[in-house]
């Protein structure tokens, strides 16, 4: 008999064959996509290089992207483990392998290497958690490259395993103990035979199956191999050999010469398991790849819910929150497809998502796009928040379709103040609630400190420009460091501004310098106010620079709360850090005394901000109660700026829940300011196409709007409350009715939520639901997710997956190239029913100056009461025909609106007699939060 020889040559071809047209099948569903394989190697061992080299080869040959990544000989077991750390945390890399043996000076635990490895990217089998599954017979991890490729060339002969008495040589980690697990679930009967194995001869002469890996030459001869068995020559081994140049030449652990005599099938050595290995390897990076696809376009996330334990009557907000142990955060980033470098955790409840992740889904087609507002509220709310998480949590946790929350930040002015906390309430909230509600993850501060700075560099300008000649003041912004004078990127900008074409500081004339260094800001015009994130009216007017170290330069000026800040809005529509900066840098913080405005970059300020804001610029992920995703970013200021939460947030959720998933995000107050700057100043910003508009409302804000008494915070509710009165509330739907026309204006479909409150009776629901749907509502639902979580919201969720299926023909309400007076009166005329416009003499000086600027290409942001659909908060129901008086208008001009100005509408709320402050305290036993909600 002489045996077949099984080339491992030929059957690796064939394997590299297919792998080529499963990555050119792969490209067709991830266009761009190219398998990447890291080959990490310590050292310079030229053996290593050999292999190196084969698996660079065998890579290039299918299509896979191999990346040599060379380490010198004195890298430490420390250094190696961070860059593991890097490839593992990057979605870019499929699979990683260590080039083992580890060639360093110092020492390195191989075996902790190997373990640092992802299991995910262990495209070489040995992580233990890989080696225990194939121990199991759990082959769903990766196996070993040689192993595989052993049982792989068996299979080549035709010889079935299954039965088969299966004897392996060797129990190294890499080959004999993990190809005897591999042969035990192909049913073969397995011996493992070592160093210490007695009558080794005689055991191997039983074997069916022989697969030798025990690294010494020739060591099996052909009298221990049974006549007709498969052997499998795992070995290579360099001998003397004179014939050869090199003088010696590679032989396996098996006599080859005898074996073929005996054997039925044989390996050669080279040529047979070797190449083996290598094409085993390219399969476990492709493979390692094909997952990566298959979780990219996988149209569900793998979700896992939260179930509620809902009582009847719920109990307090906060005792809810605290009743659902949240999921850890690393849990829900990986179940949404998020990589380890693509957040940082803050704790185990919340994570900031880096805006990489944009740049890695670019190609991705993103879902659907969904605003809830309201109508005119109370003082004391209607649940949007409320409502806002109710359907993500019918859409996620109970239609299994992916869906995202975004909301805004909430301010801690309100929280210590009347309204107390705002992560939605009962059974739809965000957890942690307390977290949610202060300071969450510092962006506020960051905007703060940010805000500030530049208010103090604004006024110790003014103040050494003051006390400092021309030719000191120049010198001192453009000093000599180790005797080279140069300008800094951003003073260049302002050269460039101020049209001086010179980069040399030394070569600027008298009147150069002069004009570069002399902002010359007019003290009377200044925008500017610092801020603070909390209600304290007594910061409405202040006077500053009262030390005698200024020297006499004070002058009046305010705080605004943080969220009031321009900086905060910049924030909100920047769609990402490039324009984030130039919108900073744009900012009109003065007007100089010619009447030139001054920016944040004429004061140098731009890349400080910058640096301030880096961590802001990232959205917060967190969940609701029911373990669903919510993106927390910006607080904008409602009725002062637009009122949304940010742009980027947005795009990323968009992408995170693909083409068939939605992103619900919330608008300040009702249709008339959240919804219309959402639609107006937002999405024509962010280049957006929203789907669907939900309206959120309530009996009891109606039967207000009706002519019901006045509601305020922590009086009881009037009795017209708490009992049924359809009159009252038949008088109120006119309110209702404006919000629904003003969602149809824009072209798209309005889904009327009536948000249940406990004392609602039926017949009041329905009046509600009848008129909403004779008045044009897409649907109109009643919703009972306060009580419920997302099971009381499911008949909104469905209504809202069929308004976003029917064609949508979005528009904005006006274009951008009508004058500032002409978008005003749409808004007025078309979103509050206004007949009439009034402007003082000042504000119509101010709009032609704006317009001589070129200011009148911005949207209108009008800051109006949410009160009312007028300009008076007292006013109720939907009155038209009125006068509207803009008594003062400012532009943002990083921020990219004008604002009108409709009363006196305060940037710095105060707090009331009784504030929440009262009743919030700090267990000092179990260091709960008491009283926040």
């Amino acid at each position: 008999m002489v045996a077949q020889v099984v080339s491992g040559l030929e059957v690796a071809r064939s394997i590299q064959d297919d792998l080529r047209k499963q990555v050119s099948e792969m490209r067709k569903k991830v266009p761009g996509l190219k398998p990447r394989l890291a080959i990490v190697q310590v050292g310079g061992r030229e053996d290593s290089n050999v292999y190196i080299r084969m698996k660079l080869k065998a890579a290039e040959n299918i299509g896979i992207h191999a990346e040599h990544i060379k380490l010198p000989r004195d890298c430490t077991e420390a250094e190696l483990l961070i860059r593991l750390g890097e490839l593992n945390e990057s979605p870019d890399v499929h699979g990683i392998i260590v080039q083992m043996p580890v060639d360093s000076i110092h020492p390195i635990d191989n075996h902790l290497i190997t373990d640092a490895v992802s299991p995910h990217k262990d495209v070489d089998g040995l992580n233990t958690l890989n080696e225990g599954r194939a121990a199991l017979g759990d082959l769903s991890g990766f196996v070993p490259c040689t192993p595989a490729g052993c049982v792989e060339l068996i299979k080549r002969t035709g010889v079935s395993i299954s039965g088969k008495r299966a004897v392996v040589l060797g129990r190294s980690r890499i080959v004999g103990t993990p190809i005897s697990e591999l042969l035990k679930w192909e049913n073969a009967t397995v011996t493992i035979c070592h160093s210490k194995t007695a009558n080794l001869n005689e055991v191997t002469k039983t074997a069916d199956i022989l697969v030798v890996g025990i690294g010494k030459p020739e060591l099996v001869r052909g009298s221990w191999i049974k006549p007709g068995a498969v052997v499998i020559d795992c070995g290579i081994n360099p001998i003397p050999d004179a014939t050869k140049s090199s003088g010696q030449r590679l032989v396996g652990d098996v006599a080859y010469a005898e074996a073929i005599q005996v054997a039925s099938h044989v390996t050669p050595v080279p040529g047979g398991v070797g190449p083996m290995t290598v094409a085993m390897l390219m399969r476990n990076t492709v493979t390692a790849a094909q997952r990566y696809v298959e979780r990219l376009i996988a149209p569900v996330w793998p979700l896992k819910v939260l179930r509620l334990n809902i009582l009847s009557p719920p109990p307090s907000d906060i005792a809810i929150a605290r009743s659902q142990k949240p999921k850890d955060i690393g849990i829900l980033v990986d179940e949404l497809g998020l990589y380890p470098n693509e957040i940082s955790q803050y704790g185990n409840t919340k994570a900031k998502v880096s805006l990489k992740v944009l740049d890695r889904l670019k190609d991705q087609q993103g879902g659907k796009y969904i605003v809830v507002a309201g109508i005119t509220p109370t003082p004391l709310g209607e649940g949007k928040s409320t409502t806002l998480l109710g359907l993500v949590q019918a859409l996620t946790a109970h239609r299994g379709r992916n869906s995202f929350a975004c909301m805004r930040q909430p301010s801690q002015g309100p929280t210590f103040g009347v309204k107390g906390g705002a992560a939605g309430g009962g059974y739809s909230q965000v957890i942690p609630m307390e977290d949610f509600n202060l300071h969450l993850t510092g962006d506020i501060h960051a905007v703060t400190a940010a805000n500030n700075l530049l208010a103090a560099q604004m006024d110790a300008r003014i103040f050494h420009e003051l006390t400092q000649k021309d030719g000191p003041l120049y010198d001192r912004l453009v000093p000599k460091i180790k005797g080279v004078r140069k300008f800094s990127p951003i003073q260049l900008r302002r050269l460039n501004r101020l049209g001086i074409n010179k980069t040399d500081p030394d070569l600027l004339t008298p009147e150069e310098r002069t004009k570069f260094a002399r902002l010359d800001i007019d003290t009377t015009k200044i925008m500017w106010n610092r801020v603070v994130d909390l209600n304290d009216r007594y910061l409405r007017k202040i006077t500053i620079g009262q030390s005698p170290t200024e020297k006499g330069f004070s002058r009046e000026t305010s705080f605004d709360i943080s969220v009031a800040s321009e900086i905060m809005a910049v924030l909100a529509l920047g769609k990402d850090i490039e324009d984030i900066k130039d919108r900073l840098s744009n900012m009109v913080v003065a007007l100089d005394k010619r009447g030139n405005p001054v920016t944040a970059d004429d004061l140098g300020v731009t890349g400080a901000l910058m640096v301030l804001l880096k961590d802001a610029f990232e959205p917060t992920l967190m969940q609701t109660l029911e373990g669903t995703p919510v993106l927390v970013h910006t607080g904008p200021f409602a009725n002062i700026a637009h009122g949304c939460s940010s742009i980027i947030a947005d795009k990323i959720a968009m992408k995170l829940v693909k083409e068939n998933g939605f992103v619900a995000t919330e608008a300040g107050f009702g249709s008339d300011i959240g919804m219309e700057k959402f639609f107006d100043i937002k999405c024509r910003a962010g280049d957006d196409q929203p789907h669907c508009a939900v309206i959120v409302c309530t009996v009891r804000a109606l039967k207000m709007h009706g002519g019901g008494p006045t509601v305020s915070p922590g009086l009881p509710l009037h009795q017209v409350y708490v009992e049924e009165n359809l009159d009252l509330l038949n008088k109120g739907l006119c309110n209702l009715g404006k919000h629904i026309s003003n969602g149809k204006k824009f072209n798209v479909p309005v889904v009327i939520a009536i948000n249940k409150h406990g004392n609602d009776t039926q017949a009041e629901l329905n009046m509600v639901k009848e008129y909403a749907l004779k008045n044009g509502a897409f649907r109109a639902v009643i919703c009972d997710h306060w009580a419920k979580g997302g099971a009381g919201a499911l008949e909104l969720a469905d209504a809202v997956i069929e308004a976003c299926e029917t064609p949508s023909n979005f528009n904005y309400l006006y274009p951008l190239d009508l004058s500032i007076q002409d978008k005003i009166q749409k808004i007025a005329f078309e979103m509050y029913g206004a007949g009439k416009i009034e402007y003082t003499d000042d504000v119509l000086d101010k709009i032609k100056r704006f317009t001589e600027k070129g200011y009148d290409k911005f949207p209108i942001c009008m800051a109006k009461t949410s009160n009312s659909l007028t300009g008076d908060p007292t006013i109720k129901g939907a009155p038209t025909g009125f006068t509207l008086r803009i008594n003062d208008i400012f532009v943002s001009v990083g921020a990219g609106f004008v604002v009108p100005m409709v009363g006196e509408i305060s940037k710095m709320p105060g707090l009331p007699t009784r504030p929440s402050i009262y009743d919030i305290d700090l267990n000092t036993t179990t260091g709960d939060i008491e009283g926040l909600f």
